[in-house]
C-alpha cells in the first residue's frame, strides 16, 4: 500500500496522458471535473495558509500537473461534445444551463469576461511578479550568503544553522526560478481554452447541421450550452490556480498566514475604519444613492473602528504598565547592580579584536548613520579566509569619549596595539615616490604601512591623482589599518575554538586522517602552536590535509613543535613559492656558508627549547649588512627575502625578528623547483 502511495503521482500523470487518447464515458468525465475543481480549491487554500513560499515548494511541478490535467479534460470533453451531439456529462450541462439562463449571447459574454480576467489581469500579473522576484532573488543571493558568513563568524549562529540558511537561500532561488517558467503554462492554458471553446462551438454547429434532424436554433442551443459549460468547468479551476500562483509569488515579508496577517494589520489601524465610515456617510448625501446600504455599512465600519481603538489603547496602557514594572525591578544604582556576582563576570569578558573611535568617526562605522564599515570588514573576512584558511573573529566597535574626535584605537584581547587619526572630510594621498607635481595638504604618515602622505580636500582629489598620488578615502584607511593588524597578529587570534572548527571541516572530507593525528600523534595545543607558527610568518593554513599528513609522517618521532613546523613548511613549498615568487622567479638575499656554520655552532639547548648564543659584535655585523642590502634593493624587492639552509632557517628567523620583523626567511627546501632563484646579495662575515 505504501509503495502505491509513493508512486501515486506517477500513476496519476500516466492516467492523465491516457485520457487524451482514450475516450471517457460522460459519468467518468464528470468525476474528473469534480476532482479538478477540488484540487484547485485545495491548492488555493494552501497558498493562503502558508507563511512562506518554500512551505509549498512543489507548487511549480503541481502547476504543470494540474495544467496538463485540465488540458486532457478539455480534449476528452471536446471529443464527447463533437461525437455525442453536445452530451458531455452532467457537470458541463449544469454549468452551461446555469450561466446561459436561456440566453446564449449573455452566456458567451460572461464566459469571455472570465477568460479575459484570468488571462489579462491575474495570469499576466503573476507572470510579471514571478519574473521580477526570480531576478531579485538571484541578485540578492551573494549578499545573503555574506550575511550568513558574518553571523557565523561572529558566533550569532551555529554551523548547522548556517548550513540550513544557505540551503534555504538556494532553494528559494530555485523555487522562484521555477515559478518564472511555470507561469508560462498558466498563460498558455488560458490561450488554449479560448481556442478549444471556438472549436467546440463552431465544430459542433457544423456537425449538428450536417447530421441533420434538428433545426439551426436547436443546434445552436445544444452546442452553446455544451461549449460554455465546458469552458466554465475548466476555466473556474484555472482561475483558482492562477489566483494561487499570484498568492504564492507575492508572499513577501509575511510572518504568518494571509488571514492572520491581513486581520492583524487592519486591526492595527482602527482610525482608517472610522474615517472610511465617515466618508461613506458623506457619500450617502448624494441624491439617488442607496442610503440604507450605505448607512448600514458605514455604521459597521465606525463601530468596529471605535471598538478597536479602545482595545488598542487598553493594550498600550497594559504594555506601559508592564514596562514600568520591569523597570522598577531593575537595580537603581550601580552598586546594587553589581551586588549580583553574575553581573561582575561581564566586566572581565575580553573581545579578540576591538576598535574604539572618537565621535567624529562614528558616521564611518555606524550602520545607522549610513556607514558601511561592517560590510567592508565582512568582505575582508571572506577574502582572508580564502587566502589564509582562517576565519577572522568579529570586531567589536565602541565609541570612546576620551579619544580625540578624529582618533581611533585598535585593541587585541583588551590591550591597545595600534592607533591612528583620520580626517573624515578629507582624502589621504600617498606618495609612491614618482610624483610629477605637489599638492598642498596636511602632512601625515599612513598608519598601516608608514608611507609619507598628506590629507587633501575633496576638490584636490583629481589633480592629486594626475600628479601620481595614490588617493584613498577615509574608510579605506581605517579598514586597511585594521586588516594589516589582523594579518600581522593572526597567530594570536587563532583560538582553540577556531581550531576545533578547522578540524571539523577536515573531518568531513577525511575523517580517518583526523582521527589518526588528533590527539593520537599531536595534541590540540601543539597543533595550535604549529598553525600559529605558520600564520606568524604569513603561511596560509588552507591545506589542512597536507599539514595533518605531514604531522602524521613525522610526529611520532619528532616532538618539538618548531621542527614539526619546519617539516610542514617544506610540505607546503608550492604554497610558499606561489606566495613569494613573481614571474617565475624569486629574488633573495643569501647567507654565506661561514655564517650558517657559525649559527649552527651557536645553537644552545635547554629544557625550554633552543636559542642562539652569538657575540654582540658579530650579530651587529650580520644585521647591519642585511639592512644595508634591504635599503639598496628596495626598488627590486618589495618584501626582503632571506634564503638559508633548512637547519638554519628557524634560528635565523628568530634572530632577525628582533631587528627586522618584516623580512621573510625561507629555506631551499621550501622553494619549488619550477621557480628560478635570483640572489641579489650575500651576507658574509
Amino acid at each position: 500500500m505504501k509503495r502505491i502511495l509513493n508512486n501515486s503521482i506517477t500513476l496519476f500523470i500516466m492516467a492523465v496522458i491516457l485520457m487524451i487518447i482514450i475516450p471517457l464515458p460522460p459519468f467518468l468525465l464528470d468525476l474528473m471535473f469534480i476532482i479538478n475543481i477540488s484540487l484547485s480549491v485545495i491548492i488555493l487554500l494552501t497558498t493562503m495558509y502558508i507563511k512562506e513560499a518554500l512551505e509549498f515548494s512543489v507548487f511549480p511541478s503541481l502547476l504543470l500537473i494540474t495544467t496538463l490535467f485540465r488540458l486532457s479534460l478539455n480534449v476528452s470533453s471536446t471529443r464527447l461534445i463533437l461525437t455525442q451531439s453536445g452530451n458531455a456529462g452532467a457537470v458541463i450541462a449544469t454549468f452551461g444551463s446555469f450561466v446561459l439562463q436561456g440566453d446564449a449571447v449573455v452566456g458567451f459574454i460572461v464566459f469571455l469576461i472570465i477568460v479575459l480576467v484570468q488571462f489579462i489581469v491575474i495570469t499576466k500579473g503573476a507572470e510579471r511578479i514571478a519574473e521580477v522576484t526570480a531576478r531579485f532573488t538571484l541578485d540578492a543571493m551573494p549578499g545573503k550568503q555574506m550575511a550568513i558568513d558574518a553571523d557565523l563568524s561572529s558566533g550569532i549562529i551555529t554551523e548547522n544553522e548556517a548550513r540550513h540558511r544557505r540551503s534555504n537561500i538556494q532553494r528559494e532561488a530555485d523555487f522562484y526560478g521555477a515559478m518564472d517558467g511555470a507561469t508560462k503554462f498558466v498563460k498558455g492554458d488560458a490561450i488554449m481554452s479560448i481556442v478549444i471553446t471556438a472549436i467546440n462551438f463552431i465544430g459542433g454547429v457544423i456537425i449538428g447541421m450536417v447530421q441533420g434532424g434538428a433545426t439551426f436554433t436547436e443546434v445552436l442551443q445544444t452546442y452553446s450550452i455544451a461549449t460554455v459549460g465546458d469552458g466554465l468547468v475548466s476555466q473556474i479551476p484555472a482561475l483558482l490556480i492562477s489566483t494561487a500562483t499570484s498568492m504564492i509569488v507575492t508572499r513577501a515579508a509575511s510572518e504568518s498566514s494571509l488571514n492572520v496577517d491581513l486581520t492583524k494589520q487592519i486591526k492595527s489601524q482602527p482610525l482608517v475604519l472610522i474615517i472610511s465610515g465617515i466618508v461613506l456617510l458623506a457619500i450617502a448625501i448624494i441624491p439617488g444613492f442607496p442610503k440604507p446600504q450605505v448607512l448600514v455599512l458605514s455604521s459597521i465600519l465606525i463601530f468596529l473602528g471605535t471598538r478597536l481603538l479602545k482595545t488598542k489603547a487598553a493594550d498600550d496602557a497594559a504594555e506601559s504598565e508592564q514596562y514600568e514594572k520591569s523597570q522598577d525591578g531593575e537595580p537603581s544604582t550601580e552598586e546594587e547592580y553589581y551586588r549580583n556576582i553574575d553581573n561582575i563576570y561581564e566586566l572581565i569578558q575580553i573581545d579578540p579584536i576591538e576598535m574604539e573611535v572618537g565621535y567624529s568617526l562614528i558616521p564611518l562605522v555606524d550602520e545607522a548613520s549610513g556607514g558601511n564599515f561592517i560590510d567592508r570588514v565582512v568582505l575582508f573576512r571572506r577574502q582572508f579566509a580564502q587566502e589564509m584558511g582562517m576565519v577572522v573573529p568579529s570586531v567589536r566597535l565602541r565609541d570612546n569619549g576620551y579619544l580625540n574626535p578624529n582618533e581611533y584605537v585598535i585593541k587585541l584581547k583588551g590591550e591597545e596595539i595600534a592607533r591612528g587619526e583620520i580626517l573624515v572630510e578629507y582624502y589621504l594621498a600617498l606618495d609612491p615616490g614618482n610624483l610629477t607635481g605637489q599638492v598642498d595638504g596636511i602632512e601625515t604618515i599612513e598608519p598601516a604601512y608608514g608611507i609619507p602622505s598628506i590629507w587633501i580636500t575633496r576638490d584636490k582629489k583629481e589633480i592629486a591623482e594626475i600628479y601620481g598620488y595614490t588617493v584613498i578615502d577615509p574608510l579605506s584607511v581605517l579598514v586597511t589599518h585594521l586588516s594589516e593588524i589582523i594579518r600581522v597578529h593572526a597567530h594570536e587570534l587563532l583560538s582553540r575554538q577556531d581550531l576545533n572548527q578547522l578540524i571539523s571541516n577536515v573531518k568531513k572530507l577525511n575523517e580517518s586522517l583526523v582521527e589518526e593525528v588528533v590527539p593520537g600523534i599531536v595534541s590540540q595545543g601543539n597543533l595550535q602552536k604549529i598553525l600559529g607558527n605558520l600564520l606568524k610568518e604569513g603561511i596560509p593554513i588552507k591545506d589542512m590535509e597536507t599539514i595533518l599528513e605531514t604531522i602524521s609522517d613525522y610526529g611520532a618521532s619528532v616532538k618539538d613543535t618548531e621542527m614539526l613546523t619546519e617539516y610542514v613548511r617544506q610540505s607546503l613549498k608550492r604554497t610558499i613559492t606561489h606566495k613569494w615568487s613573481t614571474g617565475g622567479q624569486i629574488k633573495v638575499i643569501t647567507l654565506s656558508t661561514d655564517i650558517e656554520k657559525l649559527i649552527l655552532n651557536a645553537i644552545s639547548k635547554n629544557e625550554k627549547g633552543s636559542y642562539l648564543s652569538i657575540e654582540p659584535e658579530l650579530l651587529q655585523n650580520i644585521v647591519s649588512q642585511l639592512i644595508d642590502y634591504i635599503n639598496k634593493l628596495k626598488s627590486e624587492m618589495n618584501i626582503p627575502i632571506v634564503l638559508t639552509s633548512p637547519f638554519v632557517r628557524s634560528y635565523f628567523r628568530k634572530l632577525l625578528d628582533q631587528f627586522y620583523p618584516k623580512a621573510v626567511v625561507l629555506s631551499f627546501n621550501e622553494i619549488d623547483n619550477s621557480v628560478q632563484i635570483q640572489a641579489l646579495g650575500n651576507i658574509a662575515i
